[in-house]
Order: structure tokens, then sequence, then C-alpha cells
């Protein structure tokens, strides 16, 4: 910008150098009948004088001014393009600079997909860890549910404290053992006498049945899986305590029910010593 500035006042100077003044001419036309004046002509020419001095200094002047102007032009030329090279080698630092970031940003970008790539490798790691922490779950409280299921055991009497005779009836009498000893898995209600399978497997049952010999009744009880009898327990004296025994073991379906009928016309005995017990316990599931 500044050497553009310097044009214009150079032309400007040189057109100021060649723009002269005409000199008058003294073959001026002197109107008739009217006399020149010698006093009034010199004037004209020492006017003329003067201007021609002033001429020649300028002209003297002129190329010494532009030569001035030339100078003045080169040394802010060299001093602009030593100015320039400074610039373009600061903008040839700040394009290194530049690209070296560009790389440092382009190996961000790329740790950062990376990253990312791991975080979904590791999000789907941790949903497989999940699904099998959660079949592992199932597979432990499936496991604890058999287990519990496969422990399966009870023994209960008829009569908690005191002394009690049962029967005759005329008919088979369901007989409900009260007091339970040991009801693990709460298979036995002693409410209702009754056994129910939860599980399907192979059970054993025993159970013992006491009285009082009495020449008119025995004392008896049968063990009925689903109102079917299966095994009874029978003895008859007419005096002193008289007991007796039996047991079976029983493939049972989940539901089935277990259960001592006593028998027709007869008696049954017990009291805080337990002579009379029902029994049962799971062998094994199938």
């Amino acid at each position: 910008m500044e050497v553009t500035m310097f044009f214009p006042l150079l032309l400007l100077i040189c057109s100021h150098s060649t723009a002269l003044p005409q000199p008058e001419s003294d073959n001026e036309i002197t109107p008739l009948g009217k006399p020149i004046d010698n006093q009034a002509r010199q004037p004209a020419n020492g006017s003329q004088q003067q201007q021609q001095q002033q001429q020649q200094q300028q002209q003297k002047l002129c190329p010494q001014d532009i030569h001035a102007v030339l100078r003045e032009m080169s040394s802010l030329l060299a001093e602009q393009r030593v100015e320039l090279r400074h610039l373009q080698q600061e903008n040839d630092a700040k394009l290194r600079e530049l690209e070296k970031l560009e790389q440092q940003v382009k190996a961000k970008l790329t740790e950062l997909e990376k990253l990312e790539q791991q975080v979904k490798e590791q999000a789907g790691e941790l949903t497989t860890i999940k699904q099998r922490s959660n079949v592992t779950e199932n597979q432990v409280e499936a496991l604890r549910r058999e287990t519990e299921v496969k422990r399966v055991a009870f023994s209960a009497a008829l009569l908690t404290s005191g002394e009690i005779f049962i029967g005759p009836f005329n008919s088979f009498t369901n007989l409900v053992f009260r007091h339970v000893i040991t009801n693990i898995g709460n298979a036995y209600n002693p409410n209702t006498g009754f056994f129910i399978a939860p599980v399907k497997g192979a059970y054993h049952f025993e159970f013992y049945i006491c009285g009082l010999g009495n020449p008119s009744h025995a004392s008896g009880a049968v063990l009925v899986r689903n109102g079917q009898n299966i095994c009874i327990a029978y003895e008859h004296q007419s005096s002193n305590y008289e007991k007796s025994a039996n047991g079976a073991t029983l493939l049972l379906e989940v539901g089935d029910v277990v259960f001592l009928n006593q028998w027709s016309n007869s008696r049954i005995y017990d009291n805080g010593n337990h002579h009379s017990t029902f029994s049962g316990h799971l062998l094994f599931t199938m």
C-alpha cells in the first residue's frame, strides 16, 4: 500500500516540472491610436524573467527529487520484501503447527474410536455376563428348590400328652397324628393326617400301632395310597400291651395322598410316650 502511494506523488512532481507557463509574445498587437507604454512593458518583461528563473530552478530540482523518491521507494520495497519473508516464515510455521494439531486430533479421534469400540465390546460382554448370571441364578434357584423338595421327611404321634383310647368304630376311620415330631418339607398335614407328595419319587413309610389287650377288640391300622389299601399292622391280645408295625416303599406322583385308616372294630392306645406313630421320607426323585 505504501508503494502505490508514491506513484501519484512521482507523477505529480514530473507533471509540475513540465508544466511551464507560456511566455508572453513580444509581438503583441497594440490597438491603433494607443501609444505603447514602455514603463508598462517593463514589468511584463520582468515577470517573464522571474518565471523563466523559477522554471530553470524546478528543472534543476526535479531529477534530484525523482531520485530521492525512487531511493525511498526502493528502500520501502526492500523492507516490505523482508517483512513479507518474515510473514511467510510465520505462516509456514503456523501451517506446520496446524498440521501437527490436525495429526494429533486425528490420533485422538482414532483413540476415541478404539475406546468406543472397546466400550461396545465390554457392554456386549457385560450383557452376556448378566445373561449368564441370570441363567446361573435361575439354575441356583432351581437347584435350591429341587434340594428343598428332595428334603422330605416327617414323623408324628397320635397324642402329645395325657392318655387316649381311639375306637372302636364300625368302619375304617382316618387316623390323625397331631403331635409332629419332624416335618421337613411340610408335606405332612397334622390337621388332616394326610401326606401329599411334593415331587415324583420313591418314598418309604412306617407306622407303629399300640393297644391294650382286650378280648373283644384288636388294635390295627392300614396304610392307604389314594384310597387304595397298601399294607396292614394288626395285633389282638386278651390282656397286656400289644403292638404291631409295618411299612412300605411307594412310587408316588406329585399330589398323591398317603394316610392311615384305623381298622374297623379296633382300639388304639397312645400317651405322652408316643407308642403309636406314623413316619415317612423321600428316598430319591424320579
